[in-house]
């Protein structure tokens, strides 16, 4: 079920009414009320994936309930416990890698020493939608537990609500079991500034979807797919739409999602800050897909020793979390080219010991950047534009050609080839506004958080003109995170 769908349109108000209204007496039935709408959210898509989210729940589960256990039972108690979180990171990972990237794999090796062959070899499996969001969701829960930093719950219906919980299921944020299990032992009180918070963000994330992400597909895809047939002006104005298409879906989903729990009085984290006002790359990654990176951190890059160890290691450090965060995105050598080029503009920032140079917001305190300010966020969005190329790149040469498309003498051609002029220019006046609106709330959680403006029919005017700007969408675009 799409966010920005009917029949999301009509789910969302039901379930809102009933779980205030009807289901508002236990946490308990509250929680198996959340398990089975946000299954029945999750299989609207398609509902064998309900079983693969079960399993990966049950697992889990129960080994958390089995860590704890054994540390109250057994002598060898740790090695245990390690065996047990060990079986099931192994089991979530094989899932994920069985769905995700055997037949990658499968292929890789049938090119190298198969002449190609692999018939017999491929396995015809449907991509369950947010599998990697929910599976390092438990992941993290198993690992917390055994890392002593949570106690292991013994409330399955919690537990399952935690997993399955519709607004951040399919494409994040990637919560921990820290920050949100402990909300499913508590019956939620209604907060109305929440919830009103809440369709604040649910608009604006609904803007960047439908408004801005929405507008630029059509014509990022007529551009990357004859690319070769067009001129370098053309295929900037197709890089730089996809910044703002990825942008504005991914973040837009976020937007949603966190608003969309809010409604029924669940805090998630923050999972983008206004990436493209980075100032260099490793603030960019500061604010991008926040929920992931933060895993990643976490879980891989200081357990492997983080940024205390020799200069060689942190570099090797940040090349694994990379190529980790790109081969996370997909089977695809281009994700792992994409990771590879942010490590690369990682290392003069580690060589220089200023990768945590810029840790508060442009132009704090001021209305407009610095010169160097603008020159440093121009540069460092330059940077990430080109890394999307790779990433929205069918192969590495196809890539490598769109680079070279760009930096031709037709650079200078006048652009054609996107389809229609109005709508160029209409959609580059919302990325404008899009823009306009992000910096002027850079401190705030979101584009639409007006409490400070003390004006209603102000407040009403903005909400009334961002719900007509819907109306100028293109369409109904699924979510390009669905995919991951």
């Amino acid at each position: 079920m799409l966010f920005n769908s009917i029949e999301f349109a009509i789910f969302l108000p039901i379930v809102f009414l009933l779980y205030w209204f009807v289901f508002n007496r236990q946490e308990r039935i509250r929680n198996l009320f959340i398990i089975v709408v946000s299954y029945i959210f999750y299989g609207w898509w398609d509902w064998r994936f309900l079983l693969l989210i079960a399993f990966t729940s049950l697992c889990s589960y129960l080994s958390g309930v089995g860590i704890e256990s054994v540390r109250k039972n057994e002598r060898e108690k740790e090695s245990r416990a390690r065996w047990i979180s060990g079986a099931n990171i192994v089991l979530n990972l094989g899932i994920l890698g069985i769905f995700k990237y055997y037949n990658f794999f499968v292929s890789e090796f049938a090119a190298r020493f198969l002449d190609g062959d692999t018939s017999g070899l491929l396995v015809r499996l449907i991509l369950p939608v947010g599998i990697s969001f929910y599976t390092f969701q438990a992941l993290s829960y198993s690992i917390d537990v055994y890392r002593r930093k949570l106690d292991a719950t013994h409330d399955i219906t919690a537990f399952f609500a935690y997993i399955s919980f519709f607004p951040q299921l399919v494409a994040g944020p990637i919560e921990r079991a820290t920050n949100l299990l402990p909300q499913f032992y508590k019956l939620q009180r209604f907060d109305y500034a929440a919830a009103v918070d809440g369709g604040r963000r649910i608009l604006w994330g609904l803007f960047k979807k439908i408004v801005v992400a929405d507008s630029c597909a059509g014509m990022v895809n007529r551009i990357f797919a004859d690319y070769q047939e067009l001129p370098g002006s053309t295929l900037l104005i197709g890089a730089l739409l996809f910044a703002f298409q990825i942008y504005g879906d991914f973040s837009g989903y976020s937007d949603i999602a966190i608003g969309t729990a809010r409604l029924f009085g669940f805090r998630l984290m923050q999972n983008f800050r206004v990436p493209y006002f980075s100032r260099d790359i490793a603030e960019f990654w500061r604010r991008w897909h926040i929920s992931l990176n933060t895993w990643f951190r976490d879980y891989i890059y200081i357990p492997l020793g983080g940024s205390r160890v020799s200069k060689a290691k942190v570099i090797r450090n940040t090349f694994i979390i990379f190529l980790v965060s790109g081969f996370w995105h997909g089977a695809n050598w281009t994700f792992l080219a994409w990771g590879a080029y942010h490590a690369l503009l990682f290392m003069p920032l580690i060589l220089m010991n200023r990768n945590r140079h810029n840790t508060d917001t442009a132009a704090e305190g001021r209305m407009l950047p610095s010169l160097r300010e603008a020159a440093s966020m121009t540069a460092t969005f330059a940077l990430v534009v080109i890394g999307w190329i790779l990433f929205r790149a069918e192969t590495i040469g196809d890539a490598w050609h769109y680079l070279q498309g760009i930096c031709s003498r037709s650079l200078l051609a006048k652009p054609v080839g996107y389809g229609e002029e109005h709508m160029l220019w209409q959609t580059f006046a919302f990325i404008l506004v899009l823009l306009i609106v992000e910096w002027i709330q850079r401190n705030r959680e979101h584009g639409l958080a007006l409490d400070r403006v003390r004006s209603a029919p102000l407040r009403w005017i903005i909400y009334y003109a961002v719900i007509i700007s819907l109306f100028f969408g293109e369409g109904v675009e699924t979510f390009i995170y669905f995919q991951f």
